[in-house]
């Protein structure tokens, strides 16, 4: 088991998501946007070594307008020994890595235009991953989308859609359940028919069920991921915040709940997410809470 955070350290005084206007394009600064970028994130990296946190989710502004049609520099290129010494010391240090599209990547969208535009989306997510040369266990999670009026039929769009993609993307998109529209049993049925492996948002489940999940739903998500090309199950956790919206996250972890969720996925070894607001600070709380956990223990051991 690892422990991790997204795409935010609140502890250093560096951001790897920095951007600009549209407007403001320009090569120069784009190439002194995605530099800052990358050495700020090999910092986050270095710092979450140190505080024995392994898993992060790389922000998806890394590089400014990579999908736009704006973009015509070859970031690729000209970045390729930044992102090479970045994975290999993601490597050297046994460090999981996800990245997160935004809500508007949609594969099963009704508009033809925007599905063309999320798979662009998807392709720079996995050139990111590609040229940090990481293996397939680092993944590319989105949401199923929406429902459009006909869940069956956006689910089937889904499936469809799909199989239509890269591979370059096929081998490291996961779905997860959302606190709405496509809980796990949908993820599941597409899942079956796809072979996509499902990655389970402890807190979407709660909002959507209004309980907390059993051992059971991990038994079934656990197994649509192949260990060896896919890695540990990810699963992404967090509490509901004190006061305000049944949907908002919580600012900090709460112990009781977290020793709660230890329990319930003891059987199973996942590599675990906080969605949790000040980012490392809990992740940190969390990884010392979990020490003592059998699973963290031996991923240690491992090193």
């Amino acid at each position: 088991m690892r422990i991790g955070y997204p795409c935010i350290n609140r502890s250093l005084s560096c951001s790897s998501n920095k951007t600009f206007r549209l407007k403001s394009y320009s090569e120069e600064h784009l190439v002194e946007t995605v530099r800052n970028n990358l050495d700020c994130l090999l910092k986050i990296l270095e710092f979450n070594v140190e505080n024995a946190l392994f898993f992060f989710r790389i922000t998806s502004d890394l590089i400014p307008f990579a999908s736009h049609p704006i973009n015509t520099f070859n970031w690729q290129d000209y970045f390729r020994s930044d992102f090479e010494f970045i994975g290999k010391f993601i490597l050297r240090n046994r460090i999981r890595i996800s990245m997160h599209p935004d809500q508007f990547t949609l594969i099963n969208s009704v508009k033809e235009e925007i599905f063309e535009r999320s798979l662009l989306e998807l392709k720079y997510h996995a050139k990111v991953l590609d040229l940090m040369k990481l293996d397939t266990s680092a993944k590319i999670q989105i949401h199923v989308g929406g429902a459009y009026g006909d869940k069956k039929k956006s689910i089937e769009r889904f499936v469809t859609r799909y199989r239509t993609l890269d591979e370059s993307i096929l081998r490291r998109l996961v779905i997860e359940n959302d606190d709405k529209l496509f809980d796990v049993d949908d993820c599941l049925e597409i899942s079956a028919q796809t072979k996509i492996p499902v990655l389970f948002d402890f807190f979407h489940h709660t909002v959507n069920h209004r309980t907390f999940p059993g051992k059971n739903h991990f038994e079934l998500i656990v197994k649509t991921w192949n260990r060896d090309s896919d890695g540990l199950p990810m699963v992404d956790y967090s509490s509901k915040k004190n006061s305000g919206r049944a949907t908002s996250h919580a600012d900090s972890i709460n112990a009781e709940d977290f020793a709660r969720f230890l329990r319930i996925t003891e059987p199973f070894d996942i590599d675990v997410m906080l969605e949790i607001k000040d980012k490392e600070r809990s992740a940190i709380q969390a990884s010392k809470l979990a020490m003592t956990d059998l699973r963290i223990c031996a991923f240690l051991e491992g090193r």
